[in-house]
């Protein structure tokens, strides 16, 4: 992502998150500054950022761990793939950082949940009027850090 694509990853906050607090053009600019963030984006055939994702890579060594800010996808692009491949670069991003990866869905997601559960990530808690002003409620979930996947251990 580049600051240009703020205002376009703004627009699309308003669309897809309109009862959540969704994010002006300037806190993306605010996470691009950020070197411990990772925002990424797909373009369609004429440039337009289709859909955007980020994630903040947090501590180090034994500490480590991950997590995903964000991932929105225009809804007339939505179930192609789009999220999925923004969801492969930011745990990439992770894997390479290390340690576990967490991440906060709204419960009545049904496609993103689908989504993160097919990338290995499991449903450990939930946090109740977690978004706002909305009140809506959010599934809290993990996925091990690639080496305990591999190991077949736990973070």
């Amino acid at each position: 992502m580049r600051a240009e694509d703020a205002e376009r990853c703004a627009e699309l906050e308003i669309i897809l998150f309109p009862g959540d607090g969704p994010w002006p053009a300037s806190a993306f600019v605010d996470e691009l500054r950020a070197p411990h963030v990772r925002y990424f984006v797909v373009r369609d055939g004429d440039g337009t950022v289709a859909g955007y994702a980020g994630i903040a890579l947090l501590g180090n060594g034994s500490g480590a761990e991950s997590e995903v800010h964000t991932i929105g996808v225009d809804p007339d692009r939505q179930r192609r793939g789009i999220g999925g491949a923004l969801l492969g670069a930011m745990l990439a991003e992770a894997d390479r950082h290390g340690g576990p990866v967490f991440l906060e869905v709204r419960t009545d997601n049904d496609p993103a949940i689908e989504m993160y559960t097919r990338a290995g990530f499991a449903v450990v808690g939930t946090r109740r009027r977690y978004y706002q002003p909305s009140g809506a409620d959010a599934y809290t979930m993990t996925r091990p850090a690639a080496a305990d996947e591999v190991k077949g251990g736990h973070p």
